[in-house]
């Protein structure tokens, strides 16, 4: 969570965080400042260990570029951070992402409402302005998060939810039917499914596929490049899972060879009793036949029966999505937090930093 005052009150140092070069002790710095910000936000939230945090840190990502900023106080303290994630240049449509930057961050409760967001903000500026970024976008969940985005002049675009369901609740029968009439002889469809990894020759014949299912999901009025399923990005994902121990799930109906319906799920062996739920998308003639409600339950008992220790399932579902939350909600899903994506310009940002003025006694690293 970021926050605001009315002027920039320090001294702060602001300094960039380099995963390759930092020394030990900045490192330390940094994973225990990382444990105590997820403990105030997400309280109660299972942690992966400061070497998996280093390792994915670290990790090299083929198609973004992340740039991290610290707030240290007087004392050394970290007091806040911002990161801000751009397209790397030369990967594919990197035109059209080239006005964005996402954006996350927050400030330790003991240094809020001390002029910390404004510092981090100025730094944001500063790479939209080097870099020629037009357009920001955060996403958030505290209220006061949303309050402190609403402050600066930010605009909310678009709304969604964490849905959570305990697979205990599942109604075995129910799922047994909307299998039985996805598949019924007279859609003609064809059911593929994958288990643990889609090998690489298939991923690649359904990336425009999936994309266009993807770019058919609702994001309101969310300024954004065209949303898209990238083969560099699984190669990435995959070589975490191999390290860390994880699986893909992925349920196709097919058409002859085009895609009908998909769910898309996986499994993380740092968290073994939760199922995260990906993509569930059905081709435009093909809604209303039930296909969602499918998939769903192919993939269900398929986590059941692969990694029958999962006891939860975890999506996210936009705000305005109804059909698919009324599918979640028969399944036992509830909302766990509501999330807000909200989107500020330069020129907005400006004009907010512009009634925040510097103190003499600013500090740089």
């Amino acid at each position: 969570m970021l926050e605001s005052r009315a002027a920039d009150a320090r001294p702060f140092a602001m300094f960039h965080f380099d995963p390759q070069r930092a020394s030990a002790e900045e490192w330390a710095q940094a994973l225990a400042y990382w444990r105590l910000r997820n403990e105030e936000d997400l309280p109660g939230e299972p942690l992966p260990d400061d070497a998996h945090t280093e390792f994915n840190v670290r990790q090299h990502t083929p198609l973004h570029v992340a740039h991290r900023v610290f707030a240290r106080d007087a004392q050394g303290t970290l007091a806040g951070s911002l990161n801000m994630s751009v397209r790397r240049e030369g990967t594919p449509d990197c035109e059209a992402f080239a006005p964005f930057v996402n954006v996350w961050g927050g400030v330790r409760q003991s240094h809020r409402r001390q002029g910390v967001g404004s510092l981090l903000l100025r730094e944001l500026l500063a790479l939209m302005d080097t870099q020629g970024k037009t357009t920001a976008t955060f996403s958030v969940h505290l209220p006061e998060s949303h309050a402190f985005l609403a402050a600066i002049g930010a605009t909310e675009k678009h709304r969604s939810m964490e849905n959570r369901m305990a697979f205990a609740g599942l109604d075995d029968g129910a799922l047994a039917r909307w299998r039985a009439e996805a598949l019924a002889p007279a859609h003609g469809l064809r059911l593929e499914v994958h288990a643990g990894r889609v090998p690489f020759e298939r991923l690649a014949t359904l990336m425009a596929p999936l994309s266009a299912l993807l770019e058919d999901a609702p994001t309101t009025g969310l300024a954004r490049a065209p949303m898209r399923f990238e083969l560099e990005g699984f190669h990435a994902w995959y070589a975490v899972m191999d390290r860390r121990g994880g699986e893909h799930f992925l349920v196709l109906l097919l058409d002859g060879d085009e895609v009908a319906a998909v769910c898309d799920a996986s499994w993380n062996r740092l968290y073994p009793d939760r199922m995260f739920q990906r993509l569930t998308a059905v081709a435009q003639r093909w809604r209303g036949k039930g296909l969602a409600k499918g998939v769903k339950a192919v993939m269900l008992q398929l986590v059941r029966e692969r990694q029958p220790g999962v006891q939860m399932a975890i999506t996210q579902n936009a705000e305005v999505n109804a059909p698919m939350l009324a599918i979640n909600r028969r399944l036992g899903f509830a909302a766990h937090r509501h999330d807000g994506a909200y989107q500020i310009g330069t020129e907005s940002l400006r004009a907010f930093l512009s009634t925040r003025p510097l103190a003499s006694q600013e500090a740089r690293a």
